[in-house]
């Protein structure tokens, strides 16, 4: 994740403000905010900005995904993306497992632990699969992310190692 940052970083560095840039991060699959806020110290954008930033960006795509995703997949599986769709399903329905056991406190959890493969995107996917209430999933993955976001901003940040 660091090298992955660290050149998308260096890349926009000079052409987008730091700001755009995180958020811009954010708004990626697999980084999210993760990402995001790993780039906003390297950026040395401050914690209560980057934090915002970090979690709007990370929450935008949120209820399109929920919307639509199950739509969009029905309409490719009759195209040749038919295999990215499978792969994408698949994806998604390995992660039924941790959420559904715990429903909508399961999805919440899921999302909140900022690990690769977890996380807002991924957590969307699988509600929307799960056909899971919009207002339950998105308000899973909204408390989610917001516990993520604490806990990379205490880490990247360093409050836990001034805290130690």
């Amino acid at each position: 994740m660091e090298g992955i940052v660290g050149a998308l970083v260096n890349f926009f560095k000079n052409t987008i403000p730091a700001e755009l840039t995180v958020f811009v991060l954010s708004l990626l699959p697999v980084i999210e905010l993760r990402g995001g806020i790993l780039a906003a110290t390297l950026l040395k954008v401050d914690m209560l900005p980057a934090f915002f930033i970090c979690l709007t960006g990370t929450l935008l795509p949120v209820p399109l995904i929920l919307l639509f995703l199950n739509r969009i997949f029905d309409r490719l599986r009759n195209t040749r993306f038919v295999k990215l769709v499978d792969r994408l399903e698949a994806k998604g329905r390995s992660k039924f497992d941790k959420i559904n056991r715990y429903e909508t406190l399961g999805l919440m959890l899921f999302v909140a632990i900022p690990l690769p493969g977890t996380g807002a995107w991924t957590g969307s996917l699988a509600a929307a699969l799960m056909k899971m209430d919009f207002k339950f999933a998105m308000l899973s993955v909204a408390v989610g992310s917001f516990i993520a976001d604490v806990i990379m901003c205490l880490l990247s940040y360093g409050v836990l190692g001034r805290v130690i």
